[in-house]
């Protein structure tokens, strides 16, 4: 409900090239209380000043020489982008009212002015433009409170995602800091390749994902120093379709990509991968994109079985292999830099690798497992 000190204070434009009709319409609204009336017999002028002003009420002449009522209409609605065109029209003739309406006026006046008209229509108006800003602005208010909602449940998924993804990660190695890394390492290569913002950021959320079926990995396997044996490797393999069954059925976005990411982050381009080995264009570009910065980030780090290869010796050796499609290579090595610089940033503690020896080398796959 608006008050009647509200509509009174409203604020008020008078248009019109006749002085005589802007001083009558001022001394009719002055008269009835109304506080705030502002008045131009310029129709120029009118679109500066309610983009100044945002009135809640124009009265405006139609006939007015070089920009009629019509002109100043279309300048207004550039400015009242949400459809509401608070435009009380004054004209003599009949046939311009329909037409008036159709421009977006919400009323008219007719000449000669009759006072009790006049404060009618006016209050009607004023009083409606004022419910249609407190209904917009509670409107707005609701909106803000929506996307604070939003962002908190989405906040708290990731918070959650982040939590179950390090508590699988701190199985395998002593900080969580690979899976820190393989989020920024497939966000620099997706956009590298292209993918847009919203995509980058799901994909540096979702990437973390990928090993997350080693929380079901039984620890003598996972934690084995030594070369694992062909059945211990079999069921090490099983950590894909272990993480795509926890994250199966996900209704949002992110729990959909890391399912897929976790299911084939393994894949090969000439189907020598793994679960499916599958091959080439079947294998989801966000797949590729995190089983090649698993790989670079395995390779160049200590593990219990291996010390870490040197940038060149990782990347030499992934190029050797041709395990992935030779433009995705181009586009790795294009971030190499911003990659590495991530490895630096979030580096592994050193690990202590002196009692193994001269020849201590990676006894498995050089890739991630």
């Amino acid at each position: 409900m608006v008050s009647s000190s509200s509509i009174l204070n409203a604020s008020l434009l008078i248009v019109d090239d006749l002085e005589a009709n802007v001083r009558l319409l001022e001394r009719m609204l002055h008269g009835a209380g109304y506080t705030s009336v502002a008045s131009t017999m310029t129709p120029h002028e009118v679109c500066a000043l309610h983009l100044e002003h945002r009135y809640d009420l124009i009265v405006l002449d139609l006939q007015m020489p070089d920009m009629d009522g019509f002109q100043v209409m279309e300048g207004l609605k550039e400015i009242e982008t949400e459809g509401y065109l608070p435009v009380l029209v004054i004209t003599a003739q009949p046939g311009h009212k329909v037409r008036a309406l159709q421009a977006g006026a919400r009323d008219f006046l007719s000449k000669p002015f009759d006072l009790p008209e006049v404060l009618t229509r006016v209050h009607n108006m004023v009083e409606t433009r004022l419910l249609h800003k407190e209904l917009r602005q509670h409107n707005d208010v609701l909106e803000e409170r929506v996307r604070g909602r939003t962002q908190e449940l989405r906040d708290t998924r990731l918070e959650v995602i982040h939590r179950l993804t390090r508590a699988a990660e701190l199985r395998d190695y002593e900080t969580g800091l690979h899976v820190v890394r393989i989020g920024l390492f497939c966000a620099q290569l997706g956009e590298a390749l292209g993918l847009g913002s919203a995509e980058c950021e799901l994909l540096l959320n979702a990437a973390p994902m990928h090993d997350l079926g080693k929380i079901g990995i039984p620890d003598f396997i996972l934690l084995k120093p030594d070369k694992l044996t062909p059945p211990e490797w079999e069921v090490m393999k099983t950590h894909t379709t272990l993480g795509a069954e926890l994250l199966a059925e996900g209704q949002s976005e992110l729990t959909q990509m890391g399912h897929l990411i976790a299911l084939t982050h393994h894949e090969r381009m000439d189907g020598s991968g793994y679960p499916r080995g599958v091959a080439g264009e079947d294998i989801p570009l966000v797949a590729q994109i995190c089983g090649v910065c698993d790989v670079f980030d395995a390779l160049t780090s200590a593990r219990p079985y291996k010390s870490a290869w040197s940038v060149e010796e990782a990347t030499a050796s992934i190029q050797e292999q041709r395990h992935f499609a030779p433009s995705l290579i181009d586009r790795f090595m294009q971030v190499l830099p911003r990659l590495a610089d991530i490895k630096r940033r979030y580096a592994e503690p050193a690990r202590d690798t002196s009692d193994r020896g001269p020849d201590y080398e990676t006894p498995q796959p050089p890739e991630a497992a």
